[in-house]
């Protein structure tokens, strides 16, 4: 499974911004597909991820902010990210895995995109 992230870049406080992942080589209907960030200084940490079925969960720090969701026809995942903090600035990473716990619980997904870089300015 390849996936393919794009869609960074900077934007102001309260500014909004839409990445995507299109996921390649296995049927992408099977996977969750997660996102992660990673602040300068911090660890890696949870974003949000969507089932096979389409169930959404989101960590507290974006709950009401952001919004997945997946286009199983392009193979593609989107968060949708509104009213962007500076505390949001990140690299974004995009993850797969036939299972949802491994990706919200565990955070150790088969698969991960490259990042894309998100920096909001005050």
């Amino acid at each position: 499974v390849q996936l393919q992230a794009c869609g960074g870049g900077l934007v102001q406080a309260g500014g909004s911004l839409r990445l995507s992942c299109v996921v390649s080589g296995r049927t992408f209907s099977d996977y969750a597909l997660g996102w992660f960030r990673q602040a300068p200084g911090k660890e890696r940490e949870f974003v949000a991820v969507i089932t096979r079925n389409a169930d959404r969960f989101y960590a507290d720090s974006v709950k009401g902010r952001f919004f997945i969701s997946r286009d199983n026809a392009k193979s593609t995942v989107y968060p949708q990210m509104d009213s962007l903090k500076p505390d949001d600035t990140a690299v974004y990473y995009c993850a797969a895995d036939p299972t949802v716990h491994t990706i919200m619980l565990r955070g150790t997904p088969g698969y991960w995109g490259q990042g894309t870089q998100v920096t909001v300015s005050s």
